[in-house]
């Protein structure tokens, strides 16, 4: 998906919501249990009642590795799924990789290839050679992490360098050095937590989109994030995970979850 498409995908649904499929057996309805495929028939229900609001879906992959080879083939039904029914949907595998050589070139090929996702989340510190592979397959996008919502984040993101930059700043102007045109294939993680940092970072970073973990279950704000972070194609797509997936535990969770990402604040129609 190429930055136009993804922005005239945005402007025709008037939604810049990204919804997170942080499927954890544990917190399902429990009626699904009982099924062959328990993770995949909740996504599919998620997916149903979610699409006409918003523009983007994320698995963490995480909560598919932990179930094994069950776990892995309910992702990739998840994907196909949202393939067939919502082509127009962009699809991002949180994987936050960061290795390099013929490694990062396999998980590029896992992700692309075998399940034809649209982007990957990767940390950078290893350099470029992180990150390279993944920007050979065309029309599909890096998601580096610069400046995440979690408290720890200051470990290393926001220390400041000899010259008085934080590190997610060289991050980032790093990356835009590297790629030509980065804004049409690199995206930053950005947390929501972090707003008022959303608007510093638009002065030296105009044009990419953002993703933006941290609304709802988390504490972020929807309306602070476009406030601070928005630009001339709406430049974010903005993740809530468990305020919407997890809306209601009963029998009702697709219809509940449904009004939560209308209800979300990044779905203005």
């Amino acid at each position: 998906m190429t930055y136009e498409e993804l922005y005239s995908q945005i402007e025709k649904k008037k939604s810049c919501l990204c919804v997170g499929l942080d499927t954890d057996l544990k917190k399902i309805p429990s009626h699904l249990l009982s099924m062959e495929n328990p993770i995949f028939e909740f996504n599919k229900a998620i997916v149903d009642a979610t699409a006409p609001y918003c523009v983007a879906y994320k698995p963490n992959i995480a909560f598919y590795e932990a179930e094994g080879v069950s776990g892995w083939q309910q992702l990739e039904m998840t994907v196909s799924y949202i393939r067939e029914k919502y082509p127009e949907m962009f699809i991002i595998a949180d994987a936050k990789r960061g290795d390099i050589g013929n490694t990062a070139a396999l998980y590029a090929k896992a992700f692309f290839e075998k399940m034809d996702f649209d982007a990957v989340t990767l940390a950078p510190y290893m350099g470029r050679d992180a990150i390279d592979p993944f920007l050979k397959y065309e029309g599909k996008w890096v998601i580096v992490l610069a400046l995440t919502s979690n408290p720890s984040a200051e470990d290393f993101e926001t220390k400041v360098l000899e010259d008085g930059r934080p590190l997610f700043r060289e991050v980032i102007e790093n990356m835009n050095d590297i790629v030509p045109e980065s804004h049409q294939r690199v995206m930053y993680v950005v947390g929501a937590t972090r707003a008022e940092k959303l608007a510093e970072i638009r002065e030296f970073c105009p044009k990419h989109f953002y993703l933006v973990p941290g609304v709802g279950a988390q504490g972020g704000s929807a309306e602070e994030v476009l406030k601070y972070g928005s630009n001339d194609a709406c430049g974010v797509l903005i993740n809530s995970s468990r305020a919407i997936i997890y809306a209601s535990k009963g029998e009702d969770f697709a219809q509940a979850a449904g009004e939560a990402a209308k209800n979300s604040g990044c779905y203005w129609k």
